[in-house]
């Protein structure tokens, strides 16, 4: 199994070149690009960021961004969560969420959502069994690639 670990700086170049990988499926997020260092650090909090590390490599990255600014949504987050494509199938997703599930409530986290495409089946298929409960369906929220998607909202509450 890989190692889960807190994301550095320095493991940008690999985070990004698994993100850009899957934006380019088309179904991983209304995303086009990978935005820079600066521009991805400042969207999200601080801690948890992990990594999954397989030898020599970055497999896997996951970190949250903030719901509202309002402070009495302050333990409410959003998670990202992306694979390498070469390491797809290995529970390393299931490992990086359940490393964000037992590390949130040391942050100050007690819900923890999602936004997941429609078209996302393995996606969704993860989240459901890590614990994750369909709230809602926005439909025909967004159009990726010149096709309306819908945004299935996923989250679970820690105790």
């Amino acid at each position: 199994m890989e190692a889960i670990r807190d994301l550095s700086p320095g493991d940008w170049p690999e985070v990004a070149r698994i993100y850009e990988e899957g934006l380019a499926t088309g179904v991983a997020s209304f995303e086009t690009h990978v935005p820079s260092w600066e521009e991805w650090d400042a969207r999200h909090l601080p801690a948890p960021r992990l990594v999954a590390e397989s030898p020599g490599a970055v497999a896997g990255w996951l970190a949250v961004t903030p719901t509202s600014s309002r402070a009495c949504y302050r333990g409410v987050v959003e998670h990202s969560v992306y694979v390498d494509a070469s390491a797809r199938g290995r529970g390393i997703g299931r490992a990086l969420l359940d490393r964000l599930v037992a590390t949130a409530p040391s942050h100050g986290i007690w819900t923890i959502q999602t936004a997941i495409l429609g078209t996302n089946a393995p996606s969704l298929a993860l989240h459901t069994a890590a614990g994750f409960r369909t709230v809602g369906v926005r439909e025909r929220i967004a159009e990726r690639d010149g096709r309306w998607q819908d945004a299935v909202l996923l989250e679970l509450r820690l105790p």
